[in-house]
């Protein structure tokens, strides 16, 4: 009787434990069914919107899209100069959020097939009591060119302090890293 209440008790003390070592694993996406992906063919990524702390958060975030984008060689990616003056051009007033008007107005001035929106949730480091991490999460849709219409969206959330880092301390993986990681996990979204 002894060994199994032991044994009971150990398990009741390690099944929490055990269960904090595994990643979460969401699924934060949309794709449009009646949507023909292969069709696309080129894209413009406009400047995401930055709500984290850090003030250059979202074009670094940007920059690594794109190029992950483009290492794909699925689509090809307008260049973020041509987007800007496409923008000014086109008179857009929130290039952050654009209306639906203002997409089919950017995708004919963009030649493109489709446009990229995205946010910056949060970008640097993430504290838990003495032991910090850098943590990133990020969400991005797709419009469509010639409707505006929203036909994907996903969002990623890497990085953060975990059991090894409370147990342990340490720093955590650098922002580099952990960037790449929601970007890949977006990219992955986007052609699953």
């Amino acid at each position: 009787m002894r060994i199994t209440t032991r044994s009971a008790l150990l398990v009741c003390l390690l099944a929490p434990l055990l269960a904090a070592c595994g990643p979460v694993v969401t699924r934060d996406s949309y794709r449009d069914k009646n949507m023909d992906f292969a069709a696309i063919q080129t894209v413009g990524v406009m400047p995401f919107q930055n709500l984290s702390r850090d003030t250059l958060a979202a074009e670094r975030v940007r920059d690594v899209f794109i190029n992950r984008l483009l290492s794909t060689g699925a689509v090809y990616v307008v260049p973020v100069g041509e987007v800007a003056r496409a923008v000014a051009r086109a008179e857009i007033q929130s290039p952050i959020t654009p209306a639906p008007d203002d997409v089919i107005r950017l995708a004919g001035l963009l030649k493109a097939h489709a446009i990229i929106t995205g946010a910056v949730q949060e970008y640097g480091e993430a504290r838990s009591g003495v032991t910090s991490a850098n943590v990133i999460s990020v969400s991005v849709q797709m419009l469509e060119g010639q409707t505006g219409r929203i036909v994907w969206t996903a969002s990623s959330t890497k990085g953060g302090v975990n059991f090894l880092d409370r147990l342990f301390g340490g720093g955590g993986r650098p922002m580099e890293g952990v960037t790449r990681d929601a970007v890949n996990d977006l990219i992955a979204k986007l052609f699953e």
